[in-house]
């Protein structure tokens, strides 16, 4: 029996809207709030150009990602990905732990901008917050996929409620684009290296908040119709997330000085503060925080099901691929990536914490790039009327990943 017959033990529940509100929360909640003045302190008024190219780059390689999850509509998606191209059993099991680490170390990440959120409202010790939201996340994630991912749609659609209404509120910023669009452009000429190197390294920290579709294509076993649902749903979330960071990406930096907005725990306040909103000052905060609370649920449901899938191929102690039969959710697996949240919570800063799982997301695309490219190469078709992607989107992201990744290597030794 091939992988893609095997019986999966998890509930096949997850239709296409809530699929897209799983991949929207992680990648709205894991980004713009959290990370827009971080951004912005690195790229300056030039952080919408750095939103827009790490939303590119992150493109390429989510159609990739979209083609591969139709072919092979499997949790741990990624190590089945390249073990089905390289057939090197060993090398698909680390990119798997690098992937489960990912969603250990942006759940951390995640948590630390909560608590940061929180300690807008309330005096209370980062780590005693840091330690009670992985805790109260992780019971959730345990108690079944239905209620987490009912939960994650409701706080999604807070979220992008919030984006609107960042965007409203600068609306006469924006109408002044017309005019002003050129402030925004990047200056050309070997004498602007300077420039470009701090909108790369914007765009690299960036990056971290077009992560989410790979923790989409981890929930496979527990989707209806995934192979057609899988595909559309990447490029659905991909291209409404492009359009939200866009403008409020923009928003930010029409209305507040980058500087300003980089010393902010939460810089859509700081924006509605600039504005003179009507809304009260601690609504979006409240909604910041609600963001994060999403990214750190969906990356800990993801990496739980990493594990799991891991360990039903072989690639991790099968002692992680047990489902409990009440919750029909891998409680020994979400339970190792509580546990490692906390960990890492409680030891490493926000912008550490993201760059980490920058760079190591951008070795995993490469790889999953390549595995496409090679199965393409060899001639293996993709089952008739699935989703699929031409020669060189693979190329090229394997091309952009492998890139970014050297450049961010090179940044963090000799820059």
């Amino acid at each position: 029996m091939s992988e893609e017959q095997q019986e999966s033990d998890l509930k096949r529940s997850i239709s296409l809207p809530f699929l897209i509100f799983y991949g929207l929360g992680t990648m709205i909640g894991g980004g713009i709030y959290a990370l827009t003045g971080k951004v912005a302190g690195i790229a300056g008024i030039y952080a919408p150009a750095a939103f827009t190219l790490s939303a590119f780059l992150a493109l390429i390689t989510a159609l990739s990602f979209a083609e591969l999850a139709a072919r092979f509509p499997l949790s741990a998606g990624e190590v089945r990905y390249v073990n089905a191209a390289f057939a090197r059993k060993k090398f698909a099991a680390l990119i798997g732990w690098m992937v489960v680490f990912t969603g250990i170390v942006s759940a951390a990440a995640l948590a630390h901008a909560t608590a940061g959120f929180i300690q807008d409202f309330v005096d209370l010790p980062t780590l005693l917050l840091i330690a009670s939201i992985v805790l109260i996340l992780g019971l959730v994630a345990a108690w079944g996929i239905t209620q987490s991912v009912a939960l994650v749609t409701l706080i999604t659609l807070i979220e992008i409620g919030g984006l609107l209404l960042i965007i409203f509120t600068g609306r006469h910023d924006l109408a002044t684009l017309p005019t002003r669009w050129p402030e925004f452009i990047p200056p050309i000429g070997l004498h602007d290296l300077a420039i470009w190197s701090s909108i790369f390294s914007g765009a690299f920290l960036a990056f971290y908040a077009f992560i989410g579709f790979e923790d989409m294509v981890n929930v496979a076993e527990e989707v209806k119709d995934v192979r057609r649902s899988m595909p559309l749903a990447i490029i659905i979330c991909i291209i409404t997330t492009l359009v939200l960071f866009l403008l409020v990406s923009l928003v930010a930096v029409m209305a507040v000085p980058p500087d300003v907005l980089a010393q902010s725990n939460t810089p859509m306040a700081s924006i509605m503060d600039h504005h003179g909103s009507n809304a009260p000052s601690w609504l979006m905060g409240l909604i910041s925080m609600l963001a994060t609370v999403n990214g750190v649920l969906v990356q800990m449901i993801m990496g739980a099901r990493v594990l799991y899938g891991m360990a039903k191929g072989g690639e991790a102690p099968t002692w992680f691929g047990q489902v409990h039969p009440r919750t029909q959710t891998p409680l020994r697996a979400t339970g190792l990536v509580i546990a490692m949240v906390l960990v890492f919570a409680l030891l490493s800063d926000l912008t550490t914490l993201a760059k980490a799982a920058s760079a190591i997301i951008l070795f995993v695309f490469a790889t999953v790039n390549a595995a496409l490219l090679k199965l393409k190469w060899s001639g293996e078709a993709s089952p008739h009327d699935l989703f699929t992607v031409p020669f060189v989107l693979p190329l090229s992201g394997f091309i952009i990943c492998s890139a970014m990744l050297i450049f961010a290597l090179w940044q963090t030794f000799f820059g």
